[in-house]
């Protein structure tokens, strides 16, 4: 049965293909042109970045993290299972060793009081992970950083426009990537960015992301002649891409407005679902501000998460449910290990589902009838 009311359907701000049409005329087509870069500044002035890389993927925004940590065969990282392949492949790429550990039962992020245990002499970072743009524990995270020598990445793909205790999200870490894949809330289709809070890593941030060479200080005119210097790849997107991001970037507080308000209905919806114990809505710490990627519910069981799904599904709504755990994967078991069972990661993996969460949902009564749908399956 065709969807009547999918899970996604990117949003489009209009302006897109205009600012398309002016990268095509200004016949600037590869990475670094007008568009990379107001979208670089813009990223940096909303994260409060030392500097800000747009990257073709948050992969590969993960990958260059890898490489500016500096991360060896054998090294550690500390990663949560619960989380995007990419977030642990990028550094297992590099020959590292993810030790996953568990999420917490609330936000559904790194459970910061696991970390500590999963030291070892071999450690070199930590890998948080942002859930559906809702902050991890930064401070504590960064404090055991600090104590153990070790760097913070920050897997910020789903948060941005999001904050922790008043501080955007991706500003914590020494390094910080983000995604503007057509799931996320700021889009380009694909697309991601690389934010660069060490000021020592910038230069050869540069170095990596132009293939290893030296090519971004040439064009600002500080060497009269670039060449190889380091280990990189091509990880730069072209303009057209940058084009259409920065049509997106200019409506990025309405489309965070908007979809904030879907999420507040969702979430004023299913407070009865709550009480009578048969569903968990999400949970938001008051001193974390979220950008509404996504809603989701939590089940009792498999059973009932798998039921709910397939019954959506019959009344042409597109519901979806997420992650399975990366330390029982088979690459998870090959590359990585993990000190005890991770209860939680599983538990939430079996009974997360997320609902339709678009720009433009909540017109029409389609956001109506996802809930008078959820109401009505949960409770029959």
């Amino acid at each position: 049965m065709a969807l009547r009311i999918p899970f996604n359907k990117p949003y489009m701000t209009g302006r897109e293909l205009s600012l398309i049409a002016d990268a095509h005329a200004s016949l600037h087509l590869s990475g670094d042109g007008k568009y990379t870069k107001l979208c670089n500044g813009w990223l940096a002035d909303l994260s409060g970045a030392k500097a800000a890389l747009l990257t073709h993927s948050c992969t590969a925004a993960l990958e260059m993290s890898a490489l500016l940590c500096d991360i060896k065969p054998g090294d550690e990282v500390i990663v949560p299972s619960f989380t995007f392949v990419t977030t642990v492949s990028s550094f297992v790429m590099r020959g590292a060793v993810p030790v996953f550990i568990d999420i917490r039962p609330d936000t559904l992020n790194m459970d910061e009081t696991k970390i500590e245990d999963a030291i070892t002499e071999k450690t070199r970072a930590i890998v948080p992970v942002h859930y559906a743009g809702v902050g991890a524990e930064m401070d504590t995270i960064v404090a055991i950083a600090k104590k153990h020598n070790l760097k913070v990445v920050e897997d910020n793909a789903q948060g941005v426009m999001s904050s922790f205790k008043g501080k955007p999200l991706g500003s914590f870490g020494n390094l910080a990537a983000v995604s503007f894949h057509e799931t996320k809330n700021i889009i380009s289709g694909e697309g991601g960015a690389l934010y660069v809070n060490d000021e020592e890593l910038i230069e050869k941030a540069e170095i990596i992301r132009e293939k290893g060479t030296n090519r971004a200080r040439f064009f600002r005119g500080q060497v009269d002649k670039y060449t190889w210097e380091d280990l990189g790849s091509s990880y730069l997107p072209s303009e057209i891409l940058a084009a259409f991001l920065w049509g997106q970037i200019k409506e990025a507080y309405e489309i965070t407005d908007r979809r904030l308000k879907i999420w507040q209905a969702y979430h004023e919806a299913f407070a009865g679902l709550e009480k009578e114990g048969l569903i968990r809505r999400p949970i938001v710490p008051e001193y974390c501000k979220h950008n509404a990627h996504m809603y989701y519910l939590l089940f009792n069981s498999l059973e009932e998460r798998t039921d709910f799904i397939a019954k959506m599904r019959e009344q042409g709504i597109g519901c979806v449910f997420h992650y399975l755990p990366l330390h029982d994967s088979p690459a998870g078991k090959k590359f990585g290990r993990f000190n005890e069972e991770l209860p939680v990661t599983k538990k939430v993996s079996d009974t997360l589902v997320r609902l339709p969460l678009w720009v433009g949902l909540e017109k029409d009564g389609q956001l109506e009838e996802v809930i008078e749908n959820v109401i009505r399956i949960v409770k029959r």
